[in-house]
């Protein structure tokens, strides 16, 4: 996947789940928005190298999104959970993923089911569809390529 330019930093805090405070090389302090909401412990730490993606918007209020964050073990995590499903359609769309591959139409957040749920793609094979869900996850177990979702106790099961 191809990033807008991106910019590094590191990482001071992460407060109100949308803010983090970060500190460039050359000891400029910003404030950038964190686009995941979710508790990120096992993804992030103070002091931590991060790189983000500045915004020319005048209308926005902050100059910059987190885009991915060195990982306590050393590894590199997406941050941005609006990048996930734009990977996936990439890899799709490249045969990448070698179990989706073969399909003669693809197509995003496609209604299915009584309910009427939506579904982020919908694979066409010649012996029928595949509906595949996209999660970005940010629990990462150390020494495996496991990852797991949500990230946090939850009250759901």
């Amino acid at each position: 996947m191809i990033f807008p330019a991106l910019e590094q930093g590191r990482l001071l805090r992460r407060y109100k789940r949308f803010l983090a405070d970060i500190e460039l090389a050359n000891g400029e302090q910003l404030t950038i928005h964190c686009p995941n909401t979710g508790s990120m412990l096992n993804c992030m730490r103070e002091g931590g190298q991060v790189w983000f993606s500045r915004s020319n918007d005048p209308k926005r209020k902050l100059p910059g999104t987190w885009e991915i964050s060195e990982t306590p073990q050393g590894r590199l995590a997406c941050i941005n959970t609006g990048r996930a499903n734009a990977l996936v359609e990439e890899a799709l769309r490249a045969g990448v993923i070698e179990e989706l591959a073969g399909f003669t139409a693809l197509k995003r957040e496609v209604a299915y089911g009584q309910e009427g749920s939506r579904v982020d793609f919908r694979l066409e094979y010649a012996d029928g569809p595949a509906y595949v869900e996209v999660k970005s996850v940010t629990l990462g177990y150390p020494d495996s390529p496991v990852a797991a979702f949500p990230d946090a106790v939850t009250q759901r099961g």
